[in-house]
């Protein structure tokens, strides 16, 4: 759904599965740092809330948005965690520089969900300007990196519901 019409950062809260027990991997773009890091800081601050553990959230960063998709799979290989979020941020340029990294990313993080055995988050914002990542990164919209923690803590309860 659009992000015009939802608060990236709203969610019932009754609707989310104990989380205590949960370790969570978080790989973050250095590019455009002033909007990853806050999609970082929504994503850690809603992991917590939730009360997953300081301790079980490992967080490690990646030079630019087109790395998250080895750095999820490096993280997912080798951290022990339940799930790993992805955060990046590109803005549309000149070129079309933007539309291969953003395809590249989705197809990494797809393909990562189809062959991992632990989910994958898409975190990763795609706009038109600055503006638009700085609304979706703790503005009017909310904080993708929010909507991310919610997704993982989600994704990893389906994931032991089906073990059962």
């Amino acid at each position: 759904m659009a992000t015009a019409y939802r608060n990236l950062s709203s969610y019932d809260m009754n609707d989310i599965p104990d989380a205590s027990k949960m370790r969570v991997g978080i790989v973050v773009s250095e590019w455009n740092d002033s909007i990853t890091g806050k999609l970082l800081e929504g994503a850690c601050g809603t992991l917590e809330k939730h009360h997953v553990s300081a301790d079980n959230i490992v967080v490690y960063r990646v030079p630019g948005s087109f790395e998250l998709t080895f750095g999820a799979q490096q993280v997912a290989k080798y951290c022990d965690v339940d799930a790993v979020i992805v955060l990046g941020c590109v803005v549309r340029g000149d070129t079309p520089h933007f539309d291969y990294v953003c395809e590249g990313v989705t197809a990494g993080v797809t393909t990562l969900n189809a062959t991992q055995d632990i989910p994958v988050i898409f975190g990763l914002l795609t706009t038109d300007n600055m503006q638009q990542a700085e609304d979706r990164a703790g503005g009017k919209f909310g904080n993708k990196g929010d909507e991310s923690a919610i997704t993982a803590i989600k994704m990893i309860d389906f994931v032991c519901r089906l073990k059962k």
